[in-house]
């Protein structure tokens, strides 16, 4: 049998089938009353604020600054007991390149053998070197 005898056969069943459901069944008042609802509800609620006076913004930035001096406060106590005061990374410097977590190497980058405090080549004065020939170059 080809799609389209299939299709020949089934559609008229299938239309039927669906009639059934919604007028027998009271399926169509139950979607009618749904669509009632929702076009009764009005307009979507919106967050309304109330401006910040400069009372509420001066609370609020005091007790932003409370939190950050607990927050000092406690890394402070906790980094004091640890390791009986000593500071395990003293005189030690960064790493020119991190590890990987795979198991294969990977190759190496091009600042692979550049160390993180190298502060590079300065650019500030390439624009005055070449004045007004600057747009001879771009």
């Amino acid at each position: 049998m080809k799609a389209a005898e299939l299709k020949t056969i089934l559609k008229p069943l299938i239309k039927e089938c669906i009639k059934e459901v919604i007028f027998e069944d009271g399926v169509l008042s139950g979607i009618i009353s749904e669509v009632a609802q929702g076009l009764s509800a009005g307009a979507p609620l919106v967050e309304q604020r109330k401006p910040q006076t400069k009372a509420t913004k001066k609370v609020a930035t005091e007790r932003q600054q409370k939190k950050q001096h607990e927050r000092k406060q406690l890394l402070d106590s906790i980094n004091k007991d640890a390791y009986n005061g000593v500071n395990v990374f003293e005189g030690t410097e960064p790493m020119n390149g991190g590890g990987t977590p795979s198991d294969t190497p990977q190759p190496a980058g091009i600042f692979s053998d550049t160390a993180s405090s190298d502060p590079g080549v300065n650019i500030d004065g390439i624009l005055n070197i070449a004045g007004d020939r600057w747009g001879k170059f771009i």
